[in-house]
């Protein structure tokens, strides 16, 4: 089990940069896939990012290839995204998500464990 909260979502301008940290709970943080997903108003939640547990290996998704990068220091149980180059359709409620293995997934329903989510909101 693993407990995830997440933070370093705001308002900033269309071409800044964000960095959202995902702080987890548990012994074995190191042994778990991490991704971080999306969600905006009306829409689906979608694949943003996932890293493996080593940090040696990491998938994104079309749209923010690029521009943002994710990555974990297991020493301090924390998960990052830091986005750049930020577009008003990036706007959207950010989840962190686990699962407790090695397989890179890129779909919510492989990824039992969820934070809260922290808003994103980039103004054009």
């Amino acid at each position: 089990q693993v407990q995830l909260v997440e933070s370093g979502g705001g308002l900033v301008q269309a071409g800044g940069s964000l960095r959202l940290s995902c702080a987890a709970s548990g012994r074995t943080f190191s042994t778990y896939t991490m991704g971080w997903f999306r969600q905006a108003p009306g829409k689906e939640r979608e694949f943003v990012a996932v890293i493996s547990w080593s940090g040696g290996s990491t998938r994104y998704a079309d749209s923010v290839k690029g521009r943002f990068t994710i990555s974990r220091d297991n020493a301090k149980i924390t998960v990052y995204l830091q986005m750049n180059s930020l577009k008003p359709e990036d706007t959207a409620v950010y989840y962190c998500a686990a699962r407790s293995d090695y397989i890179l997934a890129a779909t919510a329903h492989d990824f039992p464990y969820w934070g809260q989510g922290t808003q994103v909101t980039v103004s054009s």
